[in-house]
């Protein structure tokens, strides 16, 4: 299984990661990557970019390089409500809204309410995707936020950077959210979480990982642009990456 569309890239507008949007979409083209989304953190992480930032973001083409770029966020889910820490005139009007759990944003608590605060978020109107559901920081219940997830259509993310290195000890919980999407057919999205160019586009373990469990090409949000660009319009009216951004 070969993917060409990377839906989880951060740059130095981050304030923890290390390239510039023209570095990863370099490496996006170099790597014949279609599709690229730039999701830098919400502004309630440490050192992440304010407000406009994301207002901001209709300055940049739709498609560079011949990449065609989603304008996005990874927001950062702050309670057992799923509150994030963007408001909703901002997520509107981005292309592509994913959120998750950070540190210093959401204090761990127990299973059942990690595991409220995630399908609270995924009940939000503009969250296509939740990030790294397999860190072991926040212990959830893998069962209920799959099927959460296929009932409410939110795919759930398998993160490369998870298993590489990043928020150590997440292979068994992603192992476990494999095995249980491909059992209920729920939807998957596929990140690299890059936080520096070289990494844009790098897949091949959460691919390793979904291929051992047979999850089918079809459960895989981000096999195809048309499948993205798709799913995508399902909230937020047709064709919404191709419409003239709203000013702030």
């Amino acid at each position: 299984m070969e993917l060409k569309i990377d839906l989880h890239t951060h740059t130095i507008a981050s304030g923890h990661a290390y390239s510039t949007l023209l570095e990863n979409l370099q490496e996006a083209k170099a790597k014949g990557l279609k599709m690229l989304a730039l999701t830098d953190h919400g502004p309630q992480l440490a050192g992440g970019p304010q407000l406009f930032y994301f207002g901001n973001l209709r300055v940049l083409p739709r498609e560079y390089l011949g990449i065609e770029l989603l304008r996005g966020v990874e927001a950062n889910i702050l309670d057992c409500e799923g509150t994030l820490d963007l408001p909703d005139r901002y997520l509107a009007k981005l292309d592509i809204v994913l959120a998750g759990f950070h540190p210093g944003c959401y204090v761990s608590k127990d299973v059942e309410e990690n595991t409220r605060a995630l399908i609270k978020a995924m009940q939000h109107p503009y969250v296509d995707v939740i990030t790294h559901p397999g860190n072991p920081e926040y212990p959830i219940d893998q069962e209920k936020l799959v099927e959460a997830s296929k009932e409410l259509g939110v795919a759930l993310e398998i993160n490369n950077s998870s298993l590489v290195g990043s928020r150590k000890g997440s292979l068994e919980n992603c192992r476990k959210i494999a095995g249980l999407a491909a059992e209920k057919s729920s939807l998957i999205a596929v990140g690299s979480d890059a936080h520096w160019a070289p990494a844009v586009g790098e897949l091949s373990k959460a691919i390793e990982l979904i291929t051992e469990f047979g999850i089918k090409e079809e459960q895989i949000l981000n096999s195809s642009p048309d499948k993205v660009r798709n799913y995508l319009a399902r909230k937020k009216g047709p064709n919404p990456i191709h419409v003239a951004s709203p000013q702030v």
